[in-house]
């Protein structure tokens, strides 16, 4: 584990920080829409759910091993809840690290997962040491998909009806990147 990770990121127009219980609402509703959930392994099925999902994050470590950490995607200029972003931290840094992300949809096509991405990407390589990152994307989610391939991921994998997700068998692909892949010209705050 790496030691003091500031769980707070931000870029631009956006800050990520931890979940509040005053999100369960706004995540409720984002994580529960069909469209959103469609491509998410997690959909809470009421706004207790969501409450209690906020409340287990409370209580992991940012940072801890083997654990995902879901922190609160915000508009910087408004403080809305406008997604999430969930960072799965590997025992060591040689370890791949794991990032996943899901936007409410009145907030999609704006470029805040980019920024979301670019920054954590950052971070990861350059501030937290880590030398490799991997994305697990459902290929029928296209802007996901297009995002990392326009970010230079290379795909490594492509699992045929590798799980199961709300009775339906699907696909997974995964992205990777190496820390000395990442291009320099993605600054902090792109």
């Amino acid at each position: 584990m790496v030691q003091n990770i500031d769980p707070v990121i931000e870029t631009e127009r956006l800050v990520l920080d931890a979940l509040a219980q005053n999100d369960a609402k706004a995540l409720f509703e984002y994580r529960g829409d069909p469209t959103v959930a469609r491509y998410q392994g997690w959909q809470p099925s009421s706004f207790k759910e969501a409450a209690d999902f906020i409340s287990e994050q409370s209580n992991i470590k940012f940072g801890q091993a083997g654990e995902w950490c879901q922190l609160a995607i915000r508009s910087k200029q408004t403080g809305e809840l406008i997604g999430d972003f969930g960072v799965r931290f590997p025992a060591t840094t040689a370890d791949s690290i794991e990032f996943g992300l899901s936007l409410s949809p009145a907030h999609q096509r704006k470029g805040y997962a980019r920024e979301a991405v670019v920054a954590s990407i950052n971070l990861a390589f350059r501030q937290w040491g880590y030398r490799r990152l991997v994305c697990s994307v459902d290929p029928r989610n296209r802007a996901s998909v297009a995002l990392f391939r326009a970010l230079d991921f290379r795909q490594e994998a492509y699992h045929v009806e590798s799980y199961q997700l709300r009775g339906e068998w699907v696909d997974d692909v995964i992205f990777a990147m190496l820390a000395r892949e990442w291009p320099r010209e993605f600054g902090v705050d792109q």
